[in-house]
């Protein structure tokens, strides 16, 4: 596993060493993303509008007839490095002049970029190009977060399953076509039950682990009897014959890296990952961010979420947590949202405003248990103002919630682990 081995495969089949599993030109194929997009292509199999990239001004024609945002991606490359979405085309520029000066002998492949849209991946080992065994899982992030720094939920929880379908027949597709012997996972995108694929890594992923004891098949020993020639029976398991749910939450240092931006994107960040096993989707979730280190609040939430459109998606979680007794505090824009809905929340002032009240008396009082910061996917992150409130939230520890996504979730999780608390109360 790993991504050095897959960039030396080529290399030492060149030099006359034996390859064991699939094949290196196979690999070369899945790693450079002109030629696997080609194959896609010629397999019928969906993909996000693509094209490769040879000058900036075919990069920028591209990018204008396919609609902005677009993601930029070199090929053989570490978790996601260098690859960018570029919502703009001073964006698109820089990306592609970072991109193309980290790998100038492979090629750049430039892609529509969906938002809003669902990640879920396929691992799977096959023999031969027929598959021995698989497992699907759901990503609770939007796409645009690294697969690295998701959150994993399997089985499933909200993915149709003609989808999940959809994503079996499309990695037997390309299993066949690849001659695969050993692991690979597949990460798909998908959005009104239309399935595309983004990428095919012919290596273990760091999801193994996870789905083989989720699912109590070791992924791992069937991919190493397959690369070995070993006799190995197939294991199909239905995910509606499993009776619990896990999930894998990733594990940050931002505390260490003095200065970044606490937030997730499409180059990893993330330093590890816990995986926690439960009887239903919210227990699994919390016992995974526990795991990590988060904190469930006691009372004081300070919001700071970026458009309506972000702030109605936690309308209602918000108003559930706060008919049981949780205070919130929002920034300017954030709190007259809520106000305005019938939400008390009493508004403060960002840090760089210099004004009372204010976030920094809030953090410095330790009057704050959790942060919630969503920025706007449309801007650049860099230019975000809260950075200030991120960073200072993760050097105070306080726990830091930046993705959508989660906050609902999580937001649901302690709203039906308090429900439960008060009801055992009462009895």
């Amino acid at each position: 596993g790993g991504q050095i081995p897959n960039n030396l495969a080529l290399k030492c089949h060149d030099y006359g060493l034996k390859i064991l599993g699939t094949s290196a030109e196979k690999i070369d194929v899945a790693e450079n993303r002109h030629k696997f997009s080609k194959l896609c292509d010629e397999l019928s199999i969906d993909q996000p509008e693509w094209k490769e990239l040879t000058t900036e001004k075919d990069a920028l024609s591209f990018a204008k007839k396919a609609g902005f945002p677009v993601l930029v991606r070199p090929s053989y490359v570490l978790s996601g490095q260098a690859m960018k979405v570029a919502f703009n085309e001073p964006d698109l520029k820089a990306y592609l002049k970072e991109a193309t000066s980290l790998s100038k002998e492979y090629p750049v492949v430039m892609s529509k970029f969906i938002l809003n849209a669902h990640e879920t991946e396929i691992d799977a080992v096959a023999e031969q190009g027929t598959i021995l065994c698989w497992a699907a899982t759901e990503h609770v992030e939007n796409a645009g977060v690294h697969s690295g720094d998701a959150t994993m939920v399997m089985p499933p929880q909200r993915t149709y399953i003609e989808t999940i379908r959809k994503m079996k027949d499309i990695a037997s597709k390309i299993a066949s076509e690849l001659k695969i012997t050993g692991p690979f996972n597949i990460q798909f995108i998908s959005k009104d039950n239309e399935v595309k694929v983004i990428e095919c890594n012919l290596r273990a992923s760091r999801s193994f682990p996870f789905v083989s004891k989720v699912l109590g098949t070791d992924f791992i020993k069937t991919a190493t009897n397959a690369i070995m020639g070993k006799k190995t029976e197939k294991f199909i398991a239905s995910p509606l014959d499993l009776d619990h749910v896990g999930v894998k939450a990733p594990q940050f240092s931002f505390s260490r890296l003095r200065g970044a931006d606490p937030i997730s994107g499409v180059e990893m960040a993330s330093t590890g990952e816990v995986g926690c096993i439960g009887t239903e989707l919210h227990d699994a979730f919390l016992k995974a961010l526990l795991s990590t280190g988060m904190k469930i609040p006691k009372k004081n939430i300070l919001l700071a979420v970026s458009g309506d459109e972000n702030r109605y998606k936690l309308l209602d979680n918000v108003a559930e947590l706060s008919k049981q007794g949780f205070r919130f505090y929002g920034t300017e824009h954030t709190a007259l949202f809520f106000q305005e809905n019938k939400i008390d929340c009493t508004m403060v002032y960002k840090m760089h405003e210099k004004k009372s009240p204010n976030v920094t008396e809030l953090i410095n009082e330790k009057k704050l248990d959790l942060v919630i910061s969503i920025p706007n996917p449309l801007k650049q992150i860099d230019l975000d103002l809260n950075y200030d409130l991120r960073r200072t939230a993760v050097d105070h520890s306080i726990p830091l919630i930046t993705n959508l996504q989660v906050a609902k979730l999580f937001t649901e999780s302690i709203t039906k682990i308090s429900a439960i608390v008060s009801s055992s109360k009462r009895k």
